[in-house]
């Protein structure tokens, strides 16, 4: 469904943060993209969803296909209408409208609107506590809530790929479960494509079909879930597992070691 191919990104003519990434979503599959801060995870969605120009952001080299299509270049309205939508990071809900009113924003680009009733229902029924506050201000919920609600309301766009921007991003380790647990069920009842960008690969892992890991704006190592959990290097730098009783210097070794092996 979603094929990125030597992408590179650059922002105000001069910094590169892609360094030609590559990388494919399968239709009605989920796919992580994992990494550190400032690997260039968001600046891949970022690219995808045609919000790079907002921050003076641009693909100066490769090209994006959604369904066969070219949409690098493409506005970010003409990427919705297509069939993608980004949940962004930090959740970005309208803060001073009520949650029925944000969920009813998340549709205002869909042609066919004539079963709005019946998709809010279906968000409250992945989603029951938003039930019991669509009448509250979106800025006075908990976190938790608001990223139910981001995804809601990117459930009402009827998407055919949904791009999640950290999920687990501030909530607590019980929350996140409960999350990533909804966006497998969504994928499974809805066939929706999606694409997760996360820093917490156990969670991530848990719902994913394949997985891509990245570093200074490329991918380093790539494979199917229960490669990547089998690999020395997942297990030490993203699932935190090590040697029993063997003591390391990460300030020393972490990112040389690394960068060793997956280049060798």
């Amino acid at each position: 469904m979603l094929v990125l191919n030597n992408v590179e990104v650059m922002y105000d003519h001069v910094i590169l943060v892609l360094k030609g990434m590559s990388l494919q979503v399968p239709e009605g599959k989920i796919v992580t993209l994992l990494g550190s801060n400032g690997a260039g995870k968001t600046t891949t969605l970022k690219a995808i969803s045609g919000l790079l120009k907002a921050e003076n952001g641009h693909v100066t080299d490769g090209f994006i296909e959604f369904k066969g299509g070219r949409i690098n270049g493409l506005d970010p309205e003409v990427i919705v209408r297509k069939g993608i939508f980004q949940v962004m990071e930090g959740r970005r809900v309208f803060e001073h409208l009520t949650v029925e009113e944000n969920l009813i924003a998340g549709a205002y680009t869909r042609r066919d609107r004539r079963n709005l009733r019946g998709d809010i229902e279906m968000v409250y029924g992945y989603f029951p506590r938003l039930r019991d506050l669509r009448h509250r201000t979106a800025g006075y919920l908990s976190g938790g809530e608001q990223q139910m609600l981001a995804i809601g309301r990117g459930l009402m766009a009827r998407p055919e790929l949904m791009l999640l921007d950290e999920p687990s991003l501030g909530l607590a380790p019980l929350l996140v479960q409960e999350i990533f647990r909804i966006i497998k069920q969504i994928n499974q009842d809805q066939g929706t494509t999606i694409l997760v960008v996360e820093q917490n690969a156990n969670v991530a892992l848990s719902i994913a079909d394949y997985g891509y890991i990245m570093e200074n704006g490329k991918i380093v190592l790539e494979g199917t879930v229960d490669r990547l959990i089998d690999n020395e290097d997942v297990q030490e730098f993203y699932l935190g597992l090590s040697e029993v009783g063997k003591r390391k210097s990460y300030r020393d070794v972490k990112h040389y070691k690394r960068r060793k092996r997956w280049l060798s």
